[in-house]
């Protein structure tokens, strides 16, 4: 596996990692989550990267993938546990981060420090030909330490040059199928503490969108649709994503069905836990290096 442009991947970290560090002061209750979101995406642009995804904000039972539609009214109310989910890419080099806000316990939050340490014992064990059954028993140990469950049917991810999603998986409980990191690999390590039982379901309107493939010419997708969703670069779209290029939610709907039709599109609705449940997750990307590992996306000092 060739090295990829560490300077690049690098700067998009700390893009990731500042950005994730200045919006996580912004949840706060009352504040509307789309604010945070967009604010999120703002800044990634500003400090000269772009979105590698919709900005998504989730809130208690939710694990992952709430992201905001267009004029989105939900605020954060006390004593929800909030999970802020971005990611950067610079030159097609992705890096992917999340942290956890739990204004029911603030910082005193065993849950969130389950999931956080849960992340630094994994990250302790990273290097090439790591055992990730290993490190997946490590935060199943951690998160149990703590009276927790992981949530054990979401993983961590290897990412790629435009890429979000792909081999390998980060599991996080001891999978015995699991197998080893290796040297040039670029991984996002997401560990979930929840205090159910930790199975999640997708339930719900999908927001965040992708592609199975690029369009082709064959697929006689009008050519505004084409440039609407070319814009994120074969990276997931949101509907706001599509709303600030085509100006309409009618045409963004229409957008859609479009996609839909042509078996292209692919639909991420929210992933839950049960109601009632309270959900944390913290998330760093790491490269693996000819020896040891890197966190791309810890906060700068």
């Amino acid at each position: 596996m060739s090295p990829p442009d560490l300077d690049k991947l690098r700067l998009s970290g700390r893009i990731s990692a500042v950005t994730r560090e200045h919006c996580r002061k912004m949840i706060r209750v009352g504040a509307r989550i789309e604010d945070i979101a967009r604010a999120a995406e703002a800044m990634i642009l500003e400090l000269g990267g772009k979105p590698a995804f919709p900005a998504q904000i989730s809130r208690n039972h939710i694990a992952a993938h709430y992201c905001s539609p267009p004029g989105d009214p939900t605020t954060i109310e006390a004593g929800d546990i909030v999970k802020l989910d971005l990611g950067t890419q610079v030159d097609g080099y992705v890096t992917d981060s999340a942290v956890t806000v739990d204004l029911a316990a603030g910082e005193q939050s065993a849950l969130v420090a389950a999931s956080q340490t849960a992340l630094e014992n994994a990250i302790a064990l990273m290097g090439p030909g790591a055992s990730l059954t290993e490190i997946g028993g490590r935060i199943e140990d951690t998160i149990k330490a703590f009276g927790f469950n992981p949530v054990f049917n979401l993983t961590g991810h290897g990412v790629a040059r435009y890429v979000i999603h792909c081999q390998p998986t980060v599991p996080n409980y001891r999978d015995r199928g699991a197998g080893r990191l290796r040297a040039n690999q670029t991984i996002a390590c997401e560990p979930f503490a929840c205090d159910g039982a930790g199975y999640i379901e997708s339930k719900g309107k999908a927001e965040v969108f992708g592609l199975k493939r690029r369009i082709k010419p064959k697929d006689r997708i009008p050519e505004r649709i084409v440039a609407a969703v070319e814009a994120s670069e074969g990276l997931p779209f949101a509907r706001r994503t599509l709303l600030a290029k085509l100006g309409s939610l009618r045409e963004v709907e229409e957008a859609l069905a479009v996609l839909r039709r042509s078996g292209l599109l692919i639909e991420y609705p929210p992933l839950v836990e049960k109601p009632g449940v309270r959900v944390a997750q913290t998330e760093h990307t790491i490269f693996i290096h000819d020896h040891g590992a890197e966190v791309l996306t810890r906060a700068p000092a």
